[in-house]
């Protein structure tokens, strides 16, 4: 979440984790362990989007994406993209304890959100 945060330069994306209750109001027919599994993008006008698809969507509204977006436009790319996606879905847990956020993530400085009311 802070990595899509600190992409996001044009305040694009409204990251709610799945604790937040408007996680439940905004997608109701999305089960939490759904939720657990992979990010979902919900649009303004109710389309949800998941896994490689919702980078995929976000990937060309973010600056620093625009390369992925367009790459995962490509065909067959996606499919590829969604097995991957879920291969590191299911393996995450070993690999953040093979790749450990230790220091590396000081690397990627912290940008604070800001809520879409605020001017």
């Amino acid at each position: 979440m802070r990595l899509v945060t600190w992409m996001d330069w044009f305040n694009k994306a409204e990251l709610v984790p799945i604790n937040d209750p408007r996680a439940r109001e905004m997608a109701p027919e999305i089960s939490r362990e759904d939720l657990h599994e992979a990010i979902h993008v919900v649009t303004p006008d109710g389309r949800i989007y998941r896994g490689a698809r919702a980078f995929r969507f976000l990937g060309l509204r973010m600056p620093v994406l625009v390369p992925l977006g367009l790459f995962l436009w490509l065909p067959g790319v996606i499919w590829v993209a969604e097995k991957f996606y879920m291969w590191v879905s299911r393996n995450r847990y070993l690999l953040s304890k093979i790749f450990g956020c230790k220091g590396a993530c000081a690397i990627i400085p912290e940008r604070k959100s800001h809520d879409k009311g605020d001017s």
